[in-house]
């Protein structure tokens, strides 16, 4: 098993601060006061950085978090990779599977280091969703997908295995809206339509495989947020839409395909109740 309690490096080329800058007030409420906080509303923004590279800024009740637009968002980078997530990712890349005494394993301290820095990404992708960075969503939800998948598969403990189980449905809800959102940006509302329902299924087969029911399915916050908006483009689409569709139902019960067809069949009644 190994063992290993990684440090965290700053910015490479980031040299002291210089005695002019060290005199610079420390006092926020000027910055702040510039810019109010509205209870209820995720505020965010970009600026540009004393480094003259763009930073996202996300509002909070006392203060604000800044972040890098790509890369890990506090610009840090552990053991000289771009995040945890790289290093322990590499780490396993070089385990050699056949020897029994040096398996990929997970630690706790591990597990806790990848939770706390997935939090930062989190913070990114809802910030970048609400400025429309669609693709910048879209690569830091894949992103923590794969530090479940990572856990899940390799942490040691069954606790560190199972903790962030539980936003897997919110993650692929927000990678699903934010393909479904670009292919809107890009004017293709089939391309929009197949990323819901792709995600649709994705979320389904998580909920089943991980026992639960097809009723706890339905009454997730994720499913009926996706479905709203599927429903909602939907009301958008022009009349040849409706040929495409009910085509595509044919095609998908002369297959067999029941269950796309049943998502078909449902596209069409939302076309037909909007019209």
């Amino acid at each position: 098993m190994f063992s290993r309690y990684p440090t965290l490096t700053g910015r490479e080329g980031v040299s002291d601060r210089s005695e002019e800058r060290r005199r610079v007030s420390l006092d926020l409420n000027n910055l702040l006061g510039d810019w109010p906080y509205e209870p209820g509303q995720i505020t965010v923004r970009v600026i540009e950085g004393d480094d003259g590279e763009p930073k996202v800024q996300m509002r909070l009740d006392l203060g604000m978090i800044q972040m890098e637009v790509s890369g890990r968002p506090d610009g840090m980078r552990p053991e000289g990779h771009e995040s945890y997530l790289e290093y322990y990712e590499a780490m396993l890349e070089d385990c050699e599977p056949s020897d029994e005494e040096d398996q990929f394993v997970l630690s706790g301290e591990d597990c806790r280091l990848l939770r706390e820095e997935a939090v930062q990404y989190y913070h990114r992708y809802v910030s970048l969703m609400i400025l429309g960075d669609y693709l910048g969503v879209f690569r830091d939800t894949t992103r923590n997908l794969r530090v479940l998948d990572l856990c899940r598969d390799y942490a040691e403990a069954e606790e560190d295995q199972m903790v962030l189980e539980q936003f897997r449905s919110y993650l692929l809800m927000m990678q699903s809206r934010a393909l479904a959102s670009q292919a809107i940006a890009d004017n293709e509302p089939n391309g929009a339509l197949f990323a819901l329902e792709h995600g649709l299924d994705a979320i389904h087969d998580t909920v089943l495989a991980t026992g639960r029911s097809e009723e706890e399915y339905e009454g997730l916050t994720e499913v009926q947020v996706m479905r709203g908006m599927r429903n909602e483009l939907m009301k958008k689409l022009p009349a040849s839409q409706r040929t495409e569709l009910a085509q595509r139902l044919e095609d998908a019960i002369a297959a067999e395909n029941y269950e796309l067809a049943a998502i078909l069949r449902d596209e069409l009644k939302n076309l037909k109740d909007h019209a």
